[in-house]
């Protein structure tokens, strides 16, 4: 009898908890869910060793998984999950707990995977990590509350940016600001204040002549580019005064 032929597992996923085995080395996970995928003989070697190679992982494949840092325990856990050369892949917030360094260098395989075709669903709560993607789906409550580019979201929720402003003194000016009705956010940041207000107003002028009333020294006022982080709070703001 034919022996049947085996369907190509098109997914991958990598949960947020480190699902794999402590008690093996970088090696033996790496093998053992190869072996759950499907993979054997010549192809499953050659696979774990791109794998090793790709994530950097090389010189600690001996090594037992308990003794890895978490960047390095999260790097192995991609590495399984794409074994099987998947063409979707699912990351649930992948880089949480792990250390900047560590963050930007997973980051960079997965954009390493992108650029060879892979769709990858990437959950995460940096919004620094979100301008890595090509499209988003902003959540609030467990709703969508925004969807699309990061540039297309940036440019249609605070198309003039945000005001930053320097002033002294700081809290009562930002008690001020946020007395007012054509201030949507002001929020402090460093020694200074971010200050998104409503589109029809003449922001600057406004912000003057309140300080002047106010007797807070205005020293500096300049646009900037919104991040992401600047757009989600804005839209949060929209959502609850809606």
């Amino acid at each position: 009898m034919e022996e049947p032929e085996k369907i190509k597992q098109v997914t991958g996923y990598m949960s947020q908890k480190f699902s794999l085995y402590e008690d093996l080395t970088v090696s033996e996970n790496l093998h053992f869910f190869g072996g759950i995928y499907g993979l054997s003989g010549a192809s499953q070697k050659e696979r774990e060793a791109q794998a090793l190679e790709v994530a950097d992982l090389k010189e600690l494949r001996d090594r037992m998984t308990q003794t890895l840092a978490v960047g390095w325990k999260q790097r192995l856990a991609l590495c399984c999950a794409i074994l099987h050369e998947p063409s979707l892949l699912f990351l649930d917030e992948p880089t949480s707990g792990v250390d900047p360094i560590s963050r930007r260098k997973f980051w960079g395989l997965i954009r390493q995977m992108a650029k060879k075709g892979v769709t990858a669903f990437v959950t995460t709560h940096y919004m620094d990590e979100a301008e890595y993607c090509d499209r988003l789906a902003l959540i609030y409550e467990g709703r969508v509350i925004a969807l699309g580019t990061p540039s297309d979201l940036k440019a249609k929720t605070l198309p003039r940016g945000l005001l930053e402003v320097q002033c002294e003194p700081l809290i009562p000016a930002l008690d001020a600001l946020r007395k007012t009705s054509w201030v949507r956010e002001a929020a402090i940041f460093g020694d200074g204040l971010h200050v998104i207000g409503e589109e029809w107003m003449d922001l600057q002028h406004e912000i003057g002549g309140l300080f002047r009333a106010q007797g807070i020294q205005l020293k500096r006022m300049d646009w900037i580019k919104a991040s992401l982080e600047d757009v989600f709070v804005s839209l949060i703001e929209g959502e609850e005064k809606g």
